[in-house]
């Protein structure tokens, strides 16, 4: 309202009348024809234009269009081949002739608003008598172009207001989507939010983690780009670099662009560009010859003819990427290549030339595909024309809402339709780019994209030969580090991407069974790693075992004790007549023994693999064969000592500790221990226990002492009898006598004492099986100084002084007299 009301305010200082007209100078569309309905095109002829200074003191001059896009003319030609099959039919809008208006944007988003203006507007200078001044129908009922996505959006922004559908053919970027801020906008060309995420798909698939990427500076490229390292991010995919450039910047940008490709380690290059800014790129990468690179395109470039044409360096030798299936319209190519040449010079063109007979990139048909996309966005806005026209007067009438509605099919039998979103479904072909012998480049196609199947299903490759960079059939390798192999896990170096990493070796214990695996897995508690640390062996289980050198030393050992102590009990039980086993109560001697066989014996129950059963064997057999021998030399210790007091005038204590309380002694005594033992197996008996933690590798097989109360009261107990032994067998050491035992009673409990207060340290420092071995080795050293020390002195005397062995002997001259 405001610019209506400062064209009024204008229109009156210059003349009475008030006139409408639109500002800045007329624009005059490059193709026109009349029809009932008027179809507006915006298409860029040319492909880039000169910078302009404005210093907003005069009017600007018009903008000054370079570089001649036949691209552009065949967009157009398109649009008329159309239009021309319409206004044939007798199907489509019988009776109504389609129009046309067709201009030259050059690519520029402010010329592209400046046309847009004029043919929503027109040129027309208007009298406004009106009450409502400056107020016109619409010229054009739709739009088709613009090419990029950056004039796209302006366009769409200006003429969404007016509900004017602009129906693009070849404008990608997804933020075009967006129907809050471009209503109007659909197009005929899938959405780069599918493209971008499929050619991160198609990196990923060849294993390329580290790549470089270069973009147009424009919506179209810096949307599709920020799409594609987001989707590459989440898939793992690394970027060494992201350039952007435009094709009017100063050749020092483009210059940058090359240094950092030269100084880069990614051999891989997606290149998110349109076409005119590709030609600038190859020209650059021409004249330093880089090569060996690995291209991935999208479809702005990757189908393009005349690019593959200007690569006479074969720079590009090997690219892949994706590309708008290919088609086939009947009487398309012969429509286009029909035209007759009227722009070009006169010394060379009459405008009769047959261009059929012309190679140029105007006769070039590879961009079928795109040129099929303006053929349908024409038909569409046909058919939304002819919804209108045929339903009744309830209908609405905006072609905007019919547009959005239209589903139809193509005489090629494919469905036009959009979603929601004003796009179509996305389908891409993967093309390889494969020289041929005469130097062409042939799009072969490898595989396809489809976004409408399940993620699993969407990308797939045929079995066909791929061509690589430099003709190579190996697929290249572009990753920042190796692949970390398994026995290892990937460690991020400091400062850089996730994909550039150092492989560590997992630790002991630790595993990894996959490639580039971030962490180590611990093994289970039964399990170990094994030397490559990529699987989990089981754990040697370890114990005193009869196999091993020291389980078998220690069952010698035992087993000598045993048939010692038989030696032994024989020689006594032959010469149990004789003074020297008589003087020393006999019944205990062989009762001594017997208990000394036992603890020999009882030394076995430590060796082999601990049981429920032998863990509480172990520990109550060593606990009452001991007493029971503690108890016979304590008993023999008391009956020394008494049988001395006893030759007193006046004593009678041989009559209260004869034979039968002796036996009633060592009886009570080795009761109190096998109660203690009984109460330790009820409460907290000793149990097998696998001790994970004494080694790392290993698992020792031991017997939990359950109770250590138990264990130590067993023990305990065994000290008490021992050391009330080693105190009486003292006090008797010096009673009258020519083999007084007493003095090697008192040498046996010495020992006794000796290896049981030293086994609690050894037994509780030492690790594994070798606590056991000390255990055992207490048993043995102390049963064996218990039999050397009190039954070998005798031995001696029955074997080899059979002269001492006499009563006269025995008593010694030293012994008291009865007084």
């Amino acid at each position: 309202m405001c610019c209506n009301t400062l064209l009024l305010v204008v229109s009156f200082s210059q003349a009475e009348e008030i006139v409408c007209r639109r500002l800045g100078d007329p624009e005059k569309p490059q193709l026109l024809k009349d029809g009932d309905v008027i179809v507006g095109g915006i298409f860029a002829f040319h492909s880039s234009w000169k910078e302009r200074k404005d210093t907003y003191m005069h009017k600007p001059l018009p903008l000054q269009c370079t570089s001649l896009n036949f691209r552009g003319f065949q967009y157009a030609q398109a649009m008329l081949f159309a239009i021309e099959e319409i206004n044939n039919s007798t199907d489509l809008l019988p009776g109504i002739s389609l129009g046309y208006k067709i201009y030259d944007d050059c690519g520029s988003i402010a010329r592209g608003v400046t046309v847009t203006l004029t043919l929503a507007n027109g040129n027309e200078i208007v009298s406004a008598l009106s009450e409502a001044p400056c107020t016109r129908p619409v010229q054009v009922q739709a739009i088709v172009g613009e090419t990029s996505s950056s004039p796209c959006m302006a366009i769409s922004t200006v003429i969404g207001p007016f509900h004017i559908p602009l129906i693009s053919h070849f404008a990608t970027c997804a933020c075009l989507s967006d129907k809050t801020k471009y209503p109007s906008f659909l197009r005929t060309i899938p959405s780069d939010y599918y493209q971008s995420r499929a050619l991160a798909q198609l990196v990923k698939h060849f294993g390329w983690t580290w790549v470089g990427s270069i973009r147009t500076n424009d919506d179209y490229g810096n949307n599709g780009m920020a799409t594609f390292t987001e989707t590459a991010k989440q898939l793992g995919i690394c970027q060494e670099y992201s350039v952007s450039f435009f094709r009017t910047d100063p050749p020092d940008k483009i210059q940058k662009i090359i240094d950092i490709i030269k100084a880069s380690t990614s051999k891989v290059i997606v290149a998110f560009l349109n076409h005119m800014d590709m030609d600038v790129l190859i020209h650059e990468l021409s004249k330093h010859n880089l090569t060996g690179y690995q291209w991935v395109g999208s479809e702005g470039w990757i189908s393009d003819s005349q690019i593959a044409a200007m690569d006479r360096h074969h720079i590009m030798d090997g690219a892949i990427g994706l590309a708008i299936p290919k088609v086939h319209v009947s009487g398309m190519r012969e429509f286009i290549l029909d035209s007759k040449s009227s722009t070009g010079n006169q010394r060379e063109c009459t405008g009769d030339e047959d261009l059929s007979e012309v190679q140029n990139s105007f006769t070039d048909m590879s961009l079928m595909p795109i040129f099929y996309n303006v053929y349908k966005g024409v038909y569409a806005v046909a058919h939304a024309l002819h919804n209108i026209l045929s339903c009744n007067k309830t209908c609405n009438n905006t072609i905007l809402q019919h547009i959005r509605k239209i589903h139809f099919k193509t005489k090629e039998g494919d469905e036009v339709y959009f979603n929601e979103y004003g796009d179509p479904a996305a389908k891409y072909e993967i093309i390889n780019w494969q020289p041929t012998e005469n130097g062409i480049v042939d799009f072969v196609t490898v595989g396809l994209y489809d976004a409408s199947l399940p993620a699993d299903k969407q990308l797939t490759l045929q079995n066909k030969s791929l061509i690589w960079a430099q003709n190579s059939q190996q697929v290249p390798v572009s990753v920042c580090s190796e692949k970390c192999l398994p026995g290892t896990r990937k460690v991020l170096q400091k400062g850089k991407p996730i994909c550039c990493y150092d492989c560590l070796r997992c630790a002991e214990g630790e595993i990894s069974n996959i490639t580039d695996s971030i962490t180590c897995l611990r093994c289970d508690s039964e399990f170990w790693s094994n030397e490559r640390r990529d699987a989990c062996v089981k754990k040697e289980a370890e114990f005193l075992s009869y196999e091993e050198i020291m389980g078998a030393l220690l069952t010698a050992a035992s087993l000598f004790g045993t048939c010692l102590t038989a030696f032994v009990a024989f020689i006594f039980f032959r010469h149990r007549q004789t003074p020297i086993v008589r003087a020393n109560n006999s019944e205990l001697s062989f009762l001594l023994l017997f208990s000394l066989t036992l603890c020999f014996l009882c030394s076995l129950t430590f060796i082999g693999r601990p049981s429920e059963w032998s863990c509480m064997l172990r520990h109550t057999a060593f606990g009452i064969t001991f007493v029971l021998c503690i108890s016979c030399v304590l008993g023999k210790t008391i009956v020394v000592l008494m049988a001395f007091r006893a030759t007193l005038p006046g004593s009678n204590l041989m009559k209260w500790f004869g034979p039968a309380q002796q036996k009633l002694s060592v009886l009570g005594f080795t009761f109190i221990q096998v109660i203690i033992c009984i109460l330790w197996l009820s409460i907290s008996p000793p149990f097998p226990f696998k001790n994970f933690k004494e080694f790392k590798d290993k698992i020792i097989l031991e017997c939990h002492l359950g109770s250590p109360v138990g264990f130590w009261a067993v023990l305990g107990y065994i000290g008490l009898l021992a050391i009330l032994c080693f105190i009486l067998a003292f006090l008797a050491r010096k009673l009258p006598d020519n083999f007084n035992e007493a003095k090697f009673i008192t040498f046996s409990m010495l020992i006794f004492c000796a290896v049981w207060i030293t086994f609690i340290p050894a037994y509780v420092s030492s690790p594994g099986k070798f606590s056991v071995a000390v255990e055992i080795f207490a048993i043995l050293a102390s049963s064996f100084g218990l039999l050397i020390c009190i039954f070998i002195p005798k031995c001696y005397i029955i074997l080899l002084k059979p002269e001492k062995n006499t009563k006269k002997n025995m008593m010694g001259k030293g012994a008291p007299k009865p007084s």
